[in-house]
């Protein structure tokens, strides 16, 4: 047993001393904070295109209507920043009636509401910028004659070194209904071609809605209306609606089942190049001198997980304290979610049975490569395999009680990602509980009994992985 926490100790040194392991662990947290500013700055950075409208030819006037809409897009972002605002203070509930309020009476009303109900939150709020704003035609469109002697000027006009314009838009109407030609500076750049597009689209239908006798004020009130529709279910809480924290338990579930499918993805794959490194340079050679194939495997995956662990520890940790200072409602309703009917308990267990499973695996799989290229032919198959987890838990979420759901949480190598889905949203009794926990624990069993054999067998010979060396190797030959 020594040997083996000596190895597991060397494991474990040989990755933290190294500058990529710092290097990796500050990453994840800086990506984190640089996810939810780089929309923010995008958003801001985006350059404000100057538009102008040209009436292409008489008829009923599009262009007011055209250019209204437009200038509305600038109140529509500004409801939408807000109302995403207040989701960490005050919850996604508060969060949809800051839109509806924004929608009907505009960004000033819902700015107003979310400093009542979030005024930490509202108080750094700062109005997006415009990507877009109308300007001036240029006589010299205006005068040429409508056609391609029109779209010739507008062409140089875009093309001027000195540019004021980054966009024309040439309104028509056709037989069947208004239609635009967008000229812009930027081949790459359709933001005007779909905001005109959606223009054109409430233009027709307020159109066609006023022939059939409904006034505009009537279409505008029938758009903006939202009706109040209550969800409510006997297992909620309160035994009527259903709040965010009754969602917050089936989140926390995905969010263990993603957390294991890192652990096997980042850890297992650390183990698989550790172990083929150290056949290919001999290592292991010296390392079976002095300690069983047992005790070297054993050792190898206790290193890498508490490499990983590490790892994840300091994540949490940032994450959790990011989420007390940001949300402290949402941080204790999610610490007394998991303290119920020891339900972390359940977390930890699947964690461990799930990583026993791939990490003992990808070890074998390792003893029996020595270059990239063949642990490359192995991953494959088997990352194929852990997508399915992914997609399952996914649908999960919604009903966990599915069929397919049910039957993939019964098969081993799949139970620890399905279960820790499926548990925290309930329906899940204790005897389909204990029975699926045991039929992964004795295939960990099972798995850490033949890769020991298949870690032995590949450690000490030079042939390649095959269904024939494999067979042998779990009969005890070499």
């Amino acid at each position: 047993m020594n040997r083996t926490f000596l190895i597991a100790r060397r494991e474990l040194m040989a990755y933290v001393r190294t500058v990529g392991f710092w290097l990796s662990l500050l990453s994840l947290p800086l990506f984190a904070s640089l996810g939810g500013v780089i929309p923010m700055l995008a958003m801001n950075s985006e350059p404000t295109r100057s538009v102008a409208v040209v009436e292409v030819a008489s008829g009923a006037p599009l262009k007011a209507g055209v250019e209204a809409r437009l200038t509305a897009r600038d109140r529509e972002r500004q409801v939408d920043v807000i109302s995403a605002l207040v989701i960490p203070e005050a919850g996604i509930e508060a969060s949809r009636q800051v839109q509806a309020l924004g929608e009907r009476e505009g960004p000033e009303a819902a700015l107003a509401e979310a400093r009542r109900i979030a005024p930490t939150a509202a108080s750094g709020y700062r109005p997006p910028k415009a990507d877009l704003r109308l300007a001036e035609t240029p006589e010299a469109v205006l005068a040429a004659a409508p056609g391609e002697a029109r779209e010739a000027v507008v062409r140089d006009l875009l093309n001027a070194e000195e540019r004021t314009l980054d966009a024309v838009v040439l309104l028509a109407r056709e037989a069947d209904g208004p239609a635009a030609r967008v000229w812009s500076a930027k081949a790459s750049d359709d933001t005007v071609q779909d905001a005109v597009s959606a223009a054109l689209r409430e233009i027709t239908r307020a159109e066609r809605y006023a022939a059939l006798g409904v006034g505009v004020e009537s279409v505008r009130e029938i758009d903006a209306f939202r009706p109040e529709v209550a969800l409510l279910s006997p297992r909620s809480e309160s035994g009527g609606e259903v709040s965010f924290r009754d969602r917050l338990p089936a989140l926390i579930g995905f969010g263990f089942g993603f957390l294991l499918w890192a652990l096997v993805f980042t850890g297992a794959s650390i183990l698989l190049n550790s172990v083929m490194e150290e056949k290919s340079n001999k290592i292991i050679e010296v390392l079976l001198s002095s300690a069983s194939p047992g005790e070297i495997l054993t050792g190898k995956v206790l290193g890498v997980a508490l490499l990983t662990l590490t790892v994840m520890v300091v994540w949490g940790g940032l994450g959790g304290a990011g989420l007390v200072a940001a949300a402290p409602d949402v941080a204790r309703d999610i610490w007394s979610i998991l303290s119920r009917d020891g339900l972390i308990l359940y977390f930890l267990l699947y964690i461990a049975g799930g990583y026993l499973m791939y990490a003992v695996l990808f070890a074998a799989v390792g003893a029996f490569c020595e270059t990239p290229r063949d642990a490359q032919t192995l991953m494959g198959p088997i990352m194929m395999l852990l997508v399915v987890p992914i997609l399952a838990m996914q649908f999960a979420l919604r009903t966990p009680d599915a069929l397919f759901v049910k039957v993939l949480s019964w098969i081993p190598l799949f139970t620890p990602f399905l279960m820790s889905a499926r548990i925290p949203s309930g329906g899940v009794g204790p005897v389909e509980i204990a029975a699926t926990t045991a039929g992964m624990f004795a295939m960990a069993i099972f798995m850490v009994w033949i890769a020991g054999r298949a870690f032995r067998a590949g450690a000490l010979s030079d042939v390649k992985l095959s269904w024939k060396t494999f067979g042998m190797a779990v009969r005890g030959g070499r």
